[in-house]
């Protein structure tokens, strides 16, 4: 194992291993449970045109996810490295690559996507407050702030306590879910069933285009964006070999069902029209159904983002520190605490970015941009996937993902995935030029 360090004269100062096989299930899923199952199914329904091709876009949504994360699983035992993306990049092809794919990383795709989920946490924590409008631009951005250095201020304090709030945010995640969705059956099961019925839900309000449709993949692939974070904290991860497949293994499917059930309550409740005059569709869907219940909803989903939060910044602090540690961002961003061992420059520089693109854009806008950003670096360690096998095929690795037989009978390949990021690429290029 590699083992990250940073040594002042004759001490040596390390990252602990302290993420046990139950945080890595709360890790890996309550990354991925963020704001996006709350926020885009308003943009996935927008773009498809209808409820029918919204569902299967949230489906396959999920299978890419399963796909590029066994990727992931075999990439982070072959190289258990933290640093996800960044260090397999850096280690196949080199430190230009991996400096590109690192600052990109830094600059753009982790603070923003940190900023989305703060957006989504004020907005429903202050929609009771602003039932009848949009809540205040400057009151949102000032308790998103106030959010994001309370979870700093506790991910620089201690490893463990970050991942006890992980573990219990995640519980709240899966409940506030569980709550939609046993709702949702109920009016099924009361015959509110019409607008899921396939003449009704693939009746379209108009022909998607084919840019279109990769709008409604963008906004579906946010929801699942996080499935390689658990990857950054490979080197913090117990038996990593044995607890990171498995983490991945279970925690896919299930975001992946949950997620599906819970857009067929949303539409067993809302009809596309109420659902995209919406300003926050959990909070509508609560006060459609609950009552004078409803306050839980925006509860739920504000305890939900603010695991989210957690999550994002413990493990894209670890990227600042393995980037710091190989010399691609300032030393001073390698610097672990004596006491702690944590790395608390590498947070405060992910709290510094995220709260200057705060100020910068509206959600579903940040959300298409983010999401270009991220397919492009899921492509580029995919393919490095490929490039390392074929460039080391007797080196060891604990896991192999079987998924295609190569043409040339060279045996096993990802070309599947491969094929699925550069199709997804291509169409996010047809939007660029659309719009």
């Amino acid at each position: 194992m590699y083992n990250s360090h940073i040594i002042f004269s004759n001490i040596s100062i390390l990252l602990v291993l302290c993420v046990y096989s139950s945080n890595t299930f709360s890790l890996s899923t309550g990354n991925i449970i963020g704001s996006g199952i709350f926020i885009s199914p308003k943009g996935v329904l927008e773009h498809s045109g209808s409820v029918g091709l919204a569902l299967i876009v949230w489906v396959l949504g999920g299978c890419i996810a399963a796909l590029g994360s066994l990727c992931y699983a075999e990439l982070g035992v072959t190289i258990p490295k933290s640093g996800g993306d960044y260090s397999y990049v850096t280690e196949i092809f080199g430190g230009l690559v991996g400096f590109l794919l690192l600052w990109s990383a830094v600059l753009i795709m982790y603070p923003t996507t940190l900023a989305v989920i703060a957006l989504t946490f004020s907005n429903y924590v202050l929609q009771p407050v602003f039932p009848d409008c949009v809540p205040p631009y400057m009151a949102t951005r000032l308790l998103s702030t106030v959010c994001l250095l309370f979870l700093t201020w506790v991910n620089c304090s201690s490893v463990r306590l970050a991942t006890r709030i992980q573990d219990v945010f995640t519980v709240g995640k899966l409940a506030a879910l569980g709550l939609i969705i046993v709702v949702g059956l109920v009016q099924i099961c009361k015959g509110n069933y019409e607008g899921l019925t396939p003449h009704v839900a693939f009746e379209f309000s108009r022909t998607p285009s084919v840019g279109q449709v990769a709008l409604a993949f963008l906004q579906a692939s946010f929801a699942f964006s996080g499935w390689n974070f658990l990857n950054y904290v490979t080197e913090e991860v117990v038996e990593p070999r044995r607890n990171l497949p498995r983490a991945i293994y279970i925690s896919i499917p299930l975001v992946t069902f949950v997620y599906t059930l819970t857009n067929i309550a949303y539409f067993s409740a809302m009809s596309p029209e109420e659902l995209l005059s919406s300003n926050a569709v959990a909070v509508t869907f609560g006060e459609k159904l609950l009552g004078m219940f409803s306050v839980i909803m925006p509860i739920s989903v504000a305890l939900s983002t603010f695991g989210g939060i957690n999550g994002y910044l413990f493990t894209s602090s670890r990227l600042c520190f393995s980037g710091a540690r190989e010399g691609h961002l300032p030393s001073l961003l390698a610097m672990i605490h004596f006491k702690n061992c944590t790395p608390i420059p590498a947070l405060l520089c992910c709290c510094t970015a995220t709260i200057v693109i705060l100020c910068i854009g509206e959600t579903h806008n940040l959300i298409n941009y983010v999401s270009f950003i991220n397919y492009l670096s899921y492509g580029v360690t995919i393919a490095g996937l490929l490039y390392y096998r074929w460039k080391k095929p007797k080196l060891y690795r604990p896991i192999k993902v079987l998924l295609l037989r190569s043409w040339f009978n060279h045996g096993p390949s990802d070309i599947f995935p491969l094929t699925l990021q550069l199709f997804l690429y291509s169409r996010m290029s047809v939007c660029a030029s659309l719009h």
